[in-house]
């Protein structure tokens, strides 16, 4: 056996008791990571599972603004074993009740009668599908949100444009909900066939069809997607298979579990600084026996393998028990968490996640023991004599130096490839690093400043006040120890709570502001100037603006497949609106190129948005391929312009010049501004003269996107929350660690005559000073945080939120006051006379 395995088993023999905090901010950052890690692969392996029923088929082929041809139709005949036809769009639902009819925006589903072809449609009370929809007047169900916000009953009507309805169920739950994306208003089934006289899908409205396909087990999807898009190519459609069935819901998920593993990171960045602490306050313990070993003989190595031994297995024990809780959980609240989650789950054991947050944590471990534990090396044998080494500050040797920033650069590379956001995860890695230099900072600053202010008049005769200043302005540790474990954790709660009330102030109170009352769309041709004089009638309406609509897939860039040319851009992941216009619309700013003449009739040309031209390479000249309505556009850019999609105004990213798509079938959308008592009567107005037109209240959208927004800040915050957890921890620790100072210095005043309560007020304060610098410090840097969130990524503005800060502030007195006050008590117990007489 090596000496440096025999010192190791020999040390163990003490059992875990001087590495319980380490073991425990070790174990809660790899419970954190793995627990969010296989909550994310759940609900991955939930959605690859449910995918054909999430989707609808085994493979979606989507058009837009039309049907399927003859020639589509007669290939998925072909090639399918059935076919589910389905429509989607936004309407209006009147429901008629006395002189003043109730609107609504509602999303709809128009079905035929194979739908489903996977899963269930599940209704209250319970009965087929084509049984809730068929009878005299046509069926329709509708979600329960919706009946009750209306007080709608079971035989109760209502209108979809011109066709009358029948509630005949509520709706509970549709299989393929998941895979619809994100809606303005509460879902509703109808029958396809039953809106043909609805005048809601006349030609130019704004809608999707999807045929949904039974494909035989063997056939091959890559095959035929690729067959599917040799024919179809120039037609406009897309096609999804079960392979991917919701990806955007996908996209959504990984996303932020990346984030909340990035969150989780910093927990365990936070519990490295108890790890760093730990391992310095057990070596300090060691010193006598490091020195008494060199004496011995034994070099600077087999010491620092001896510890480096202990330190992993302890590693690998923290590391395991993080691995058991962070499967546990998940596990046993699956039931729990399947009810809550809005998409299909499947919980079990998943070895990915845990390998994933194991190796967080091997290297979070190595990071922050491998500095203090270098530092072995560099003591003398004197050190026995002197009792002076656990003062000692000597930076480790340059190659442990170079060993602990390789292992920082693997911890972050791991975290962005895994993470799948490379760039957040830099700039987390930057974040954390920042904050945990600018604790350092003020650590040292608020030792420097207690030390003097211990020493000034204005503290004479205030003896618990300056006994607090001047051990917080010793060399203990401790300061600096309170102030990066605390601090880095409310640091992190301080930028989620500045970010959340920031984006809640964009969106309730500056969106409201700028944004139009409505949003009008399905506007005929033959409606237009009739729209314009109702609305122009109501005495409320501030601005009318209208513009002509339709939608475009963006297939070919210089004649390269766009995919291939630009990568993924949200331009190229479905249709994007289109306009045309000769005349540049008001206030148009113009970076590079020039408008068309007005009448221009040559090859066409088109007006490309700025910003989101430079994300995809493009420059003035170059050609770009648009499907609209099945039919390819070729058209060179004439003119880059500045699109402010914040003003939730009308934008296009491309308009294309008016000749190009003469004859096309449109329709026209329009904002309406006005003032806010006037919206009820102005949408009643309008509504009954167009029944087909739908109408969008910003103020619903808005609330809609706060909800979600409200709910991502709430997870968020639970994530945070496990990192000011882990620094609680590391608070007690160090809170722990200097229990013995506090029972010497405790002797010492009680000798020199002071009480028990003055004693105690020292220490209390003491405490408080701390929580408070961490917590003053943490509002700082969140807020910087907060700033470059809001500014670079959002390009918002940013207000400081004074109120999470002020409580963040008072959360860090009060938890270091806690974490103080509980190892204060015992000290004031011990006898003087013992504590003294042992230090002779």
């Amino acid at each position: 056996m090596s000496p440096a395995l025999s010192i190791a088993l020999r040390e163990m023999r003490g059992g875990v008791r001087n590495f319980r905090i380490f073991l425990l901010c070790l174990a809660l950052g790899v419970a954190a990571i793995a627990a969010v890690g296989s909550v994310r692969k759940a609900v991955t392996e939930g959605l690859s599972s449910e995918a054909a029923a999430i989707l609808g088929g085994d493979a979606e082929l989507t058009f837009t603004y039309r049907f399927a041809s003859d020639a589509e139709l007669a290939w998925m005949d072909e090639n399918a074993n059935a076919i589910s036809g389905v429509v989607d769009f936004r309407s209006m639902a009147v429901i008629d009740r006395g002189d003043v009819p109730e609107r609504a925006l509602v999303q709809v589903k128009g079905v035929d009668g194979v739908y489903p072809i996977y899963g269930e449609v599940r209704l209250e009370p319970a009965m087929p599908l084509g049984e809730a929809l068929s009878g005299a007047i046509p069926g329709i169900v509708v979600e329960q949100i919706f009946a009750d916000r209306y007080g709608l009953s079971l035989g109760d009507r209502l209108r979809l444009g011109e066709t009358e309805f029948q509630l005949n169920a509520i709706l509970l739950r549709e299989p393929d909900a998941t895979g619809a994306g994100f809606s303005f208003g509460p879902r509703v089934i109808v029958q396809r066939a039953a809106l043909e006289g609805s005048g809601l899908l006349a030609a130019g409205t704004l809608f999707n069809s999807q045929y949904r396909l039974e494909l035989d087990p063997e056939v091959g999807l890559n095959a035929l997607k690729t067959e599917a898009e040799d024919l179809f190519r120039d037609t406009g459609m897309r096609w999804r298979d079960r392979r991917n069935g919701a990806p955007g819901m996908t996209r959504f998920v990984e996303r932020i579990g990346g984030f909340l593993v990035l969150v989780g990171l910093a927990g365990l960045a936070v519990g490295g600084i108890g790890i760093s602490a730990a391992i310095r306050s057990y070596l300090d313990k060691k010193v006598e026996t490091i020195a008494t070993l060199k004496t011995l003989g034994a070099t600077g190595r087999t010491i620092f393998a001896a510890y480096f031994i202990q330190i992993g297995v302890l590693s690998a024990l923290g590391i395991a028990i993080g691995l058991l809780l962070g499967a546990a959980v998940p596990t046993f609240l699956g039931p729990l968490l399947s009810e809550i989650l809005p998409v299909p789950a499947l919980f079990q054991v998943y070895a990915s996640p845990l390998l994933e947050a194991a190796a967080y944590g091997f290297l979070t471990a190595m990071i922050f023991t491998l500095w203090p534990l270098a530092r072995v090396l560099d003591i003398r044998a004197g050190g026995l004599f002197r009792d002076a080494t656990s003062s000692e500050t000597n930076r480790p040797k340059a190659v442990y130096v170079a060993i602990t920033a390789g292992l920082v650069v693997a911890l972050v590379s791991l975290a962005a490839v895994l993470s799948g956001a490379a760039w957040l995860t830099f700039w987390s890695a930057v974040g954390i690093i920042v904050a945990l230099g600018i604790l350092a900072i003020a650590a040292l600053f608020a030792r420097r400043l207690a030390a003097r202010f211990s020493r000034a008049k204005m503290t004479q005769g205030r003896s618990a006040l300056r006994l607090a200043l001047g051990s917080v302005g010793g060399r203990t540790g401790e300061t600096s120890s309170v102030v990066l474990s605390l601090g880095l954790g409310l640091t992190v709660l301080a930028t989620v709570g500045q970010i959340d009330a920031n984006m809640r102030n964009l969106i309730e109170l500056d969106l409201p502001e700028i944004a139009p009352s409505y949003f009008m769309v399905d506007i005929q041709n033959n409606q237009l100037e009739g729209f314009l004089e109702a609305a122009n009638a109501n005495d409320g309406v501030n601005q009318i603006d209208t513009a002509a609509m339709l939608r475009g897939i963006i297939t070919r860039i210089n004649d390269v497949p766009a995919r291939e040319y630009s990568g993924s851009h949200w331009t190229l992941r479905g249709d994007r609106g289109v306009s045309y216009g000769d005349i540049p619309p008001e206030g148009a700013e113009i970076t590079e190129g020039a408008w068309w003449d007005e009448g221009y009739s040559g090859p066409p040309l088109v007006s490309f948005a700025q910003e989101e031209g430079a994300e995809l390479g493009l420059k003035l000249g170059d050609k770009i391929t648009v499907n609209i309505l099945g039919r390819d556009i070729v058209a060179e850019i004439a003119n880059f312009r500045v699109v402010d999609f914040g003003t939730m105004g009308i934008n296009f990213i491309m308009i294309v010049n008016e000749a190009a798509l003469a004859g096309a079938p449109h329709s026209h959308i329009a904002t309406l501004y006005a003032d806010e008592p006037s919206e009820a009567q102005l949408l009643q107005d309008l509504s009954a003269e167009f029944p087909n037109i739908t109408a969008i209240r910003t103020r619903d959208a808005i609330g809609r996107v706060a909800d979600t927004l409200k709910a991502l800040a709430s997870a968020t915050s639970w994530g945070a929350g496990v990192t000011l957890l882990t620094g609680f921890i590391v608070l007690i620790g160090a809170a722990a660690a200097g229990e013995k100072r506090r029972e010497f210095e405790a002797a010492v005043l009680k000798t020199l005559g002071a009480s028990r309560a003055k004693i105690l007020t020292s220490f209390a304060i003491r405490s408080a000073i701390l929580g408070a610098t961490a917590g003053i410090v943490a509002i700082a840097a969140g807020a910087l945080a907060a700033w470059c969130v809001m500014t670079f990524v959002m390009e918002a503005e940013f207000a400081f939120e004074p109120v999470s800060a002020f409580v963040i502030v008072t959360a860090g007195a009060v938890a270091s006051l806690l974490a103080g006050l509980l190892f204060a008590i015992r000290p004031l117990a011990v006898s003087p006379s013992r504590i003294l007489r042992a230090k002779e």
